[in-house]
């Protein structure tokens, strides 16, 4: 077990020691593409793609002797689940249970997640970071990483200790540095749990400075009452903890507002960039997290790859902030990491291009 001064070194090292890409092999990398039996440019945003992941993954060789190949696989996604207190100020559809019966729907295969995983070719694992009631039973795409049972209601007090904070993102940082150890070339992020767009909210409004009613949405379901309701919890949420809010420390912001998935999933993105690989960002609720990551190291943003654009109102405004253009936009509000793992596919089609087309030299073709 580390203490709170282990766990505030370990951290620190990974957020001042993450590289930024070699943005000089963009062109390098460009040539190649322009090289290709096709159009300058006719493959868009695939050609953009497979650039930034050629920056990311070949600047890692120091001496190249030829073009480098370019690669997303394996991929795996983790689904990190977690219970908020939040949760009974009556700002989600569904109760709290819920979580516990989709984490063990995860395991049996049942969720949309294993079904597009599946599709997709990723692997999956599902991570208890801060779930309510018994320990779920062994399973080996389960990873038991239960801070506490749920976080405190944001509402009325802190919904972490920084200490608690502290734990969830190095536990992110581990699932990073396990995904590397296995050989994984990119990760994915996925969340589950009921409220959750609750605490994201107030973070993109804490982190912004733009108003509630940018970010917030219907969730799971919520009418326009339940809108109106939740977004006056999250307004009143934001001015008990103005001080915190006003401070704009990333971490202190984090322990307040977030929740244990949450800030897993933001050590995991500074974990992966870290760790130099290909990260992939699902929708509302991970890029939360990110933007966390984001605060604490803006350099972060160079290895992310937003997914899809979320149907959830406030992710927009988010993207618009970071000036990102998400992958997909198929009106996905699921979560999960669904969204990260139908742009995998499409990851994986980008370096493909890259590495197995025909070049018009190959054909013979003179250009004049």
């Amino acid at each position: 077990m580390h203490t709170e001064e282990q766990l505030n070194i370990k951290i620190n090292n990974i957020i001042k020691n993450i590289k930024k890409i070699d943005t000089s092999l963009y062109s390098l990398a460009q040539a190649h593409l322009d090289s290709l039996a096709k159009p300058l440019g006719s493959l868009g945003q695939l050609e953009e793609i497979a650039a930034r992941i050629f920056c990311i993954q070949a600047g890692q060789d120091e001496s190249p002797k030829k073009m480098p190949k370019i690669s997303v696989d394996p991929a795996c996604i983790y689904t990190i689940a977690a219970a908020h207190g939040v949760s009974a100020e009556g700002v989600a559809v569904h109760p709290d249970v819920v979580n516990n019966v989709m984490v063990k729907n995860f395991l049996q295969g049942g969720a949309g997640i294993n079904v597009f995983c599946n599709t997709a070719g990723v692997e999956q694992f599902v991570v208890d970071a801060g779930c309510t009631g018994a320990e779920f039973e062994k399973h080996p795409r389960l990873l038991s990483e239960r801070i506490a049972n749920g976080t405190k209601n944001l509402a009325k007090e802190a919904a972490m200790s920084r200490f608690e904070c502290l734990k969830a993102l190095e536990l992110g940082i581990r699932l990073a540095e396990k995904a590397k150890n296995a050989g994984y070339k990119a990760v994915g992020t996925g969340e589950m749990g009921i409220g959750n767009t609750t605490p994201s909210t107030a973070l993109f409004a804490a982190f912004t400075g733009l108003e509630v009613e940018k970010f917030v949405g219907a969730g799971a379901g919520l009418d326009q009452a339940g809108i109106k309701h939740k977004k006056n919890v999250i307004t009143n949420a934001l001015k008990l903890h103005k001080k915190v809010v006003d401070g704009q420390d990333p971490i202190e912001i984090l322990a307040t507002l977030g929740g244990f998935e949450i800030a897993a999933l933001a050590g995991l993105c500074l974990g992966a960039v870290y760790y130099n690989l290909v990260l992939v960002i699902d929708g509302f609720i991970s890029s939360a997290a990110f933007l966390t990551a984001y605060k604490l190291n803006p350099d972060v943003l160079d290895y992310a790859f937003f997914s899809h654009l979320s149907a959830e109102q406030g992710h927009i405004a988010f993207l618009t902030t970071l000036k990102q253009k998400p992958i997909l936009d198929l009106q996905l509000r699921l979560g999960e990491g669904t969204g990260a793992a139908l742009a995998i596919f499409l990851l994986r089609a980008a370096c493909n291009i890259f590495n197995d087309m025909a070049t018009l030299e190959s054909l013979n073709v003179l250009l004049e």
